[in-house]
């Protein structure tokens, strides 16, 4: 598993609410999918479906897939209520 930029990782159509910390939150998940599933490919069980993690600036929505060895981010929401 690895971290690829997508749209919303610094690009013109990023989510701009987010801070940078919100960003390194989501490449500190891919780090600790690597770790949890080792064997990725060779995962058996079910996924846990979509999750959500919190961090100063908003949310996103995630899921890992261990035998793609792929953390999907489908959505990422600022905080309504902070201002730039």
């Amino acid at each position: 598993m690895g971290v690829r930029p997508g749209r919303g990782d610094g690009g013109s159509r990023g989510a701009p609410g987010i801070p940078r910390r919100g960003r390194e939150e989501g490449r500190e998940l891919v780090r600790a999918a690597e770790a949890l599933y080792l064997h990725g490919p060779a995962y058996q069980d079910l996924d846990e479906g979509a999750k959500h993690a919190f961090v100063n600036g908003g949310f996103f929505v995630y899921m890992v897939t261990p035998r793609s060895e792929l953390v999907s981010i489908w959505q990422i929401t600022p905080d309504p209520y902070l201002h730039d």
